[in-house]
């Protein structure tokens, strides 16, 4: 695309963590000119060890960023200045820290009528609306985890996806409101959610409890809707998994593997015959494909056109032949501004025309305050009016 999507859109980030700077990411992106506002002493997300040490890199791409202390009133002005050019505010914080900084809707909206305001919050109005909430805490609350994990044993996804859920539904209603506001000349609030986005993804769990007369069992106790839908060992213990959902798979997966003796059997002649047979006929099959080489199942099971894909880690992507075929954006990670290893990130899983173009990347993961100085010259401010506010501590950065 020479002209991005949202080309021209001004977005002021107050995100943190991931669902709110996920959302940031979507529209940066797409084009947006997104400046993520972060405290002085910068973003706590940069700092976060463990699992959550790649958060800051994965989702604050394409952003300039700016630094204020939105504890004190000279710092709120600044924002109180900038919203009036912007199109869309993006915030994640508790109920009602935002509000304290003098950031809320009803302020900013009073600057701006045509401002588009998205807060994403742990729950919709409701009686739940008070709560502080977590991406695990609402997989537990809303049967996901109870339908990830074994019996007895609720486990919650192996990614952030209700974070990340609610970001995109965030944008899907941010999207409609730019829409709508072409229409009318007004701006709104959006609100997008952690509990809601949990509970649209078991939607079809509750409605499948309700045809059959009882509670979805979890996925790994499922009755089975196919006859083979597993992972298999080869012989080097790679796994392997392969789903054969239609009669014409079970004909091409016999064929391919030379399993006659199974194609012959009139017990396995259907796919609801061969979901009866499990109990015999995956340990059957366990045991043939152990004694055969990952490639060669890979090569038949390619061959075939089988649903199948190798059981991988996610740092294998970074090697993945369809990730590198366009799919990796060369990111480098850091967290205060040192600059790290650059790795191929995820891009944006979109494409446009006929030519079938990803998002690319523009800017990498911004340091601390790095376009301060940009983005206040750009909306008026002089410079010796930039260099008083960072003597007094506050805003910081370039």
């Amino acid at each position: 695309m020479t002209t991005p999507p949202l080309a021209g859109i001004r977005v002021l980030d107050f995100g943190h963590t991931i669902m709110g700077p996920c959302a940031g990411m979507l529209l940066a992106d797409l084009g947006a000119d997104v400046v993520k506002i972060e405290p002085v002493e910068g973003d706590t997300t940069r700092r976060l060890p463990g699992f959550a040490a790649g958060f800051f890199a994965t989702f604050n791409r394409n952003k300039r960023s700016i630094a204020i202390d939105l504890k004190r009133p000279e710092g709120q002005a600044v924002v109180h200045r900038l919203v009036k050019t912007a199109d869309i505010v993006l915030e994640n914080f508790g109920p009602g820290t935002i509000e304290r900084l003098g950031c809320g809707w009803d302020t900013l909206s009073a600057l701006n009528p045509r401002l588009i305001y998205l807060a994403m919050k742990g729950y919709l109005a409701g009686p739940y609306a008070h709560r502080t909430a977590l991406d695990e805490v609402v997989q537990m609350q809303t049967g996901l985890a109870y339908m990830t994990g074994p019996p007895g044993q609720p486990l919650r996804a192996g990614a952030s996806v209700i974070d990340i859920m609610g970001a995109t539904y965030g944008i899907v209603g941010v999207l409609a409101a730019l829409r709508e506001r072409d229409r009318t000349g007004q701006g709104q609030r959006v609100g997008s959610a952690l509990f809601e986005a949990s509970a649209f993804l078991v939607g079809s769990h509750i409605a499948g409890a309700a045809v059959t007369g009882a509670p979805m069992p979890p996925m790994p106790a499922r009755r089975g809707a196919w006859g083979i839908y597993d992972p298999f060992n080869a012989a080097d213990g790679t796994q392997i998994f392969i789903g054969v959902t239609s009669d014409a798979h079970w004909r091409r997966f016999c064929d391919g593997f030379g399993f006659a003796d199974l194609w012959a059997q009139a017990r396995l002649a259907t796919n609801p015959l061969r979901c009866a047979a499990r109990d015999w006929l995956i340990p059957d099959l366990r045991q043939r494909m152990a004694a055969l080489p990952a490639a060669e199942i890979l090569a038949i099971c390619e061959a075939a056109t089988l649903p199948y894909a190798p059981v991988n880690r996610p740092d294998d992507l970074t090697t993945d032949p369809q990730m590198l075929a366009g799919g990796l954006l060369p990111t480098v990670l850091s967290t205060l501004g040192e600059a790290g290893p650059m790795i191929g990130l995820p891009a944006l899983p979109v494409e446009f025309g006929n030519a079938r173009t990803r998002p690319g990347l523009v800017r990498q993961p911004p340091a601390i305050g790095a376009h301060t100085g940009e983005v206040m010259l750009a909306a008026g401010w002089s410079a010796g009016e930039i260099a008083w506010l960072k003597a007094d501590g506050i805003i910081a950065g370039r």
